[in-house]
């Protein structure tokens, strides 16, 4: 029943910003984590950041600290990825994970509902 669609990636370039949108239905989602993972190709799906839902409570994976922000919207029922001076590193599929998770939160095993993803391309 849980949908989650991810929008706002394309393509930017080095030092550009971007904002990565996953709208959120079909659940209740306060005691869920909201994340952020990505995948480029030949890689593991790399985690990137997570939000409690119904309280301030951010988590950040080494590659988005200092550049990525992530955010939600309880009335939209939305939550934001804010990317920051991109690097062509970044270049990757990015992924909207929800779910309840009681141990480390950047396992994506630990997630129950994923969205489609969304494409980011960083050019030199």
């Amino acid at each position: 029943q849980v949908h989650l669609v991810e929008s706002g990636g394309g393509l930017v370039q080095t030092g550009g910003s971007l904002r990565l949108s996953c709208a959120a239905s079909g659940g209740t989602f306060s005691d869920y984590t909201m994340a952020w993972f990505r995948q480029a190709p030949g890689k593991e799906r790399e985690f990137v950041a997570a939000i409690r839902w119904s309280f301030d409570g951010t988590f950040y994976g080494d590659p988005a600290k200092g550049r990525f922000t992530i955010a939600r919207d309880n009335a939209k029922n939305t939550v934001y990825l804010q990317m920051y001076r991109l690097k062509p590193e970044d270049t990757a599929v990015y992924y909207c994970a929800a779910g309840v998770p009681e141990g480390i939160i950047t396992t994506t095993g630990n997630y129950d509902y994923w969205g489609q993803g969304t494409q980011v391309t960083v050019s030199a």
